[in-house]
């Protein structure tokens, strides 16, 4: 299992998370000794240069990995218009971080309802090599007919556990991984201990899973996504 957080750039975390002092630019390099995995938030907002994917990837150890939330703008134009060329931008970059590339988040926001040959286009451009995670805000998307599609495509459905719902999130098995979104900001143990036992008979059955926490101002955030990872661990021992 490959917890993480949102973002990492947070000179807040400091000195909760990040030591007292530590220079922005050595953030990540030390996010990466105590947790595996982070979704790059920036990346939503403007697409990364090769050169700055392959910085972030040489700053990590071998083993983690970064999942790259797709830019909002080119999101859009592969739902509404191009899906080829706008995937070919959306992806184009993404060698850069070699192996360390975990997935790429698309999220379908809540102003676009269901549409199946609009996500039928999108999943017919997107490359095989760049493993899938869509998030689709709106609830018109959660149904058998967009389920099938992203099993059909190997794709992953994101999982996302927001403060406006009022009960958790099913969890659906359709890609070769499970990718969990915990934004809520009130999660207490409790609730993080429902978490862990839902996944864990999927993690004994073989099936990896992206844990992802929300950010937030001091670093609670990261330092729940480093307990999480132990709390599963308890559970699978049998604790």
């Amino acid at each position: 299992m490959l917890a993480g957080t949102s973002g990492f750039a947070y000179a807040g975390w400091s000195p909760r998370f990040y030591p007292a002092g530590l220079r922005s630019r050595d953030y990540l390099a030390h996010y990466g000794t105590r947790l595996p995995a982070c979704e790059l938030n920036g990346t939503f907002y403007a697409r990364p240069t090769a050169e700055r994917l392959g910085a972030w990837a040489g700053a990590v150890p071998d083993g983690f990995r970064f999942v790259v939330k797709a830019q909002r703008g080119g999101t859009l134009r592969a739902l509404r218009a191009d899906p080829p060329a706008s995937v070919a931008w959306l992806t184009e970059h993404l060698p850069a971080l070699g192996d360390r590339l975990g997935a790429v988040l698309f999220r379908i926001p809540r102003e676009v309802p269901r549409d199946d040959a609009r996500l039928a286009a999108v999943l017919a451009a997107w490359p095989a090599a760049v493993p899938l995670v869509v998030e689709a805000q709106d609830a018109s998307w959660h149904v058998d007919e967009t389920f099938a599609a992203l099993r059909d495509a190997g794709a992953v459905l994101c999982a996302t556990d927001r403060d406006d719902q009022e009960a958790p999130p099913d969890i659906r098995r359709t890609g070769p991984f499970l990718y969990l979104r915990l934004r809520r900001r009130d999660d207490d143990d409790g609730a993080l201990d429902a978490w862990a036992r839902r996944l864990v008979p999927f993690l004994d059955d073989g099936l990896d899973a992206y844990v992802m926490f929300r950010h937030d101002e001091d670093g609670t955030s990261a330092l729940r996504a480093e307990a999480f990872a132990a709390r599963v661990e308890r559970l699978r021992d049998g604790g």
